[in-house]
């Protein structure tokens, strides 16, 4: 039998130490609140680190800045994997934020009013929470994958570091968004290499007549159109829009295309379009998945899918930040979060908490009457 945790005590809790948890926490800190911010991981900008040696973000670092520190360098450049962690470290550590790592989550449940935030060896109470996890929590692997024999290498894009990791042979990268595409073009340099898109995406280049496409975005006010709007809506539908990475372009780097991966077996996977590729590697940049499971709180519909107004949620307390399209384009990017994060921010200074009810004694109900 093992001692029930340590419950402590804090006016907020904030679980995830990402970019969205540390823009909230600049604006929780400036408010003085005491707050703390659980990131699971056991080193700081952990997401960050985890990603191929040679990603670049599709925004210029004029766009990545956090509230309260501008993305130091050269403006007009697109900054790498590590620049990215390393600013957010040093973003924690300038503001002093209080940021607790090796601090998984397990739960989330009201008690009394108030939500107690469990982990394994502890847990908090505290009358308001911010889930800022973010949108990419649980990589996805197609069923299919499940077909390939062990002999074929495949993992998840999260496990892309660089070609040199990879055997000889051909290669096939499963998904036409920025990543499968971004993979791909590197991977051609030294790898026979295939990229299989399931749909059609609208490319976009990353730069227009010398000037950053988010530049644009900006100046126009796009960026901010909400999920409420009528463009905002029809940009909702495009939102894997590729930028920066064209078709065209990938096949003059001797990409071959492909549709829909839609089976596996063996060493060989076969496509929409009725074509089949025998493969020693395949890359599955396939997306992510939510997993709110660990949340016991009515605040998700019957798919799941977390039900909220800018972040703000039907119980009171509970709010979400960094989700994609929260409540605009830029919700989930790190030079756009801070917007949400501030208006959440000023939601928690007004919050104010319910009062107990009372329970009427024998005695006050005969001296009423």
């Amino acid at each position: 039998m093992t001692d029930s945790p340590t419950i402590q005590r804090r006016a907020v809790v904030v679980i995830g130490g990402g970019q969205a948890g540390l823009a909230i926490g600049y604006y929780l800190a400036r408010q003085g609140r005491d707050f703390t911010i659980l990131e699971a991981a056991d080193e700081p900008a952990a997401a960050w680190r985890e990603r191929w040696d040679s990603l670049k973000l599709f925004t210029s670092a004029r766009y990545d800045s956090l509230p309260g520190l501008p993305f130091p360098g050269d403006p007009r450049r697109y900054p790498g994997r590590d620049e990215v962690a390393e600013y957010l470290t040093n973003y924690a550590r300038h503001f002093e934020l209080p940021v607790e790592l090796d601090s998984r989550v397990r739960s989330i449940r009201e008690s009394d009013g108030t939500y107690v935030v469990e982990l394994d060896d502890r847990a908090y109470e505290a009358n308001q929470v911010v889930v800022a996890a973010g949108p990419f929590q649980v990589p996805f692997v197609p069923p299919i994958a499940e077909g390939l024999r062990p002999e074929v290498v495949q993992f998840h894009s999260t496990r892309y570091r660089s070609p040199a990791n990879l055997p000889e042979g051909p290669v096939l990268v499963v998904g036409g968004g920025n990543t499968g595409y971004q993979i791909a073009e590197e991977l051609s340099t030294s790898h026979e290499t295939h990229l299989s898109i399931g749909s059609r995406q609208t490319p976009l280049p990353q730069r227009i007549l010398g000037r950053d496409l988010f530049w644009y975005l900006d100046a126009t006010g796009l960026i901010r159109k909400t999920t409420e709007s009528r463009i905002g809506k029809r940009m909702r539908q495009r939102e894997d829009t590729l930028i920066g990475s064209r078709p065209r372009a990938l096949r003059r780097h001797g990409v071959r295309l492909h549709g829909r991966a839609v089976d596996a077996e063996g060493s060989t996977v076969s496509f929409s379009d009725g074509t089949k590729l025998d493969v020693a590697t395949v890359i599955w940049a396939t997306g992510f998945r939510l997993d709110h499971s660990w949340i016991d709180a009515p605040v998700f519909d019957g798919a799941g899918r977390v039900l909220h107004e800018r972040g703000v949620t039907s119980s009171p307390g509970i709010y979400f930040l960094g989700l994609l399209w929260q409540h605009t384009r830029g919700s989930a990017l790190l030079g756009w979060v801070k917007d949400d994060a501030e208006y959440l921010a000023g939601q928690i200074s007004a919050f104010r908490p319910a009062a107990p009810a009372q329970v009427t004694t024998s005695t006050e109900m005969r001296s009423a009457s």
